[in-house]
C-alpha cells in the first residue's frame, strides 16, 4: 500500500500541455496528509483559451504577477524530495509536466508516477463513470471546488490512500 507520496495536479492555460497555469499538490506521509502547495504559474505560451478558463475560472489577470514555471518548481522540488507522483488521470498531469520541463529546458527528473483514475477502473467497477468527483464521493471525500488545482490533489490524495 502507498503511504508517501505527492498528489498533484495541473491547470491549463490553453490547449498546449505547457501551458501549465496553475499546480496543487498534496504531500502524505506515513498515510497522513503532511503538507499542502498550491500556486498560479505564468502559462507558456502566455494566453487563455476560453474553454479552459470556462472549466477552471483562471485568466490572464491571475497569473499576469504569477512567476513561471521554474520558480515554482524551485519551491516544489523540496517538497516531494524523492516521493512518488500521484495524479488523477496520470497520462495528462505527466504530461503537462514534462512539456513544461522540455519547454523551459529543464533536466526532467523521471518521477515515478502513479494513476488513480487506472486504479479506480480496476477497483471500482461499480461506478457510472470515474471522473475525479465520482471517485472521490465513493471513496468519502466531496469535491466541493473541483478544477481548483488543490482541491483536485486534494480528492486524488484521499482517493489514492484508499485505492494504492
Amino acid at each position: 500500500m502507498l503511504r508517501d507520496f505527492a498528489a498533484i495536479d495541473f491547470e491549463t492555460a490553453n490547449g498546449e500541455l505547457s501551458s501549465v497555469c496553475s499546480v496543487g499538490i498534496v504531500i502524505v506521509r506515513n498515510g497522513v496528509v503532511t503538507d499542502k502547495f498550491y500556486s498560479l504559474i505564468q502559462p507558456e505560451p502566455n494566453y487563455y483559451a476560453a474553454l479552459n478558463s470556462q472549466i477552471h475560472g483562471l485568466t490572464d489577470e491571475d497569473t499576469a504577477q504569477a512567476e513561471v514555471f521554474p520558480y515554482v518548481w524551485g519551491r516544489v522540488e523540496p517538497l516531494i524530495a524523492s516521493l512518488p507522483l500521484v495524479a488523477h488521470n496520470k497520462g495528462f498531469d505527466e504530461s503537462c509536466l514534462k512539456a513544461v520541463f522540455k519547454t523551459y529546458q529543464m533536466d526532467y527528473p523521471d518521477y515515478p508516477f502513479y494513476c488513480t483514475l487506472v486504479e479506480s477502473r480496476r477497483q471500482l467497477k461499480h461506478l457510472p463513470n470515474h471522473k475525479l468527483h465520482t471517485v472521490a464521493a465513493d471513496c468519502g471525500y466531496i469535491l466541493t471546488n473541483h478544477h481548483h488545482a488543490l482541491a483536485d490533489a486534494e480528492a486524488c490524495a484521499e482517493i489514492a490512500l484508499q485505492l494504492l
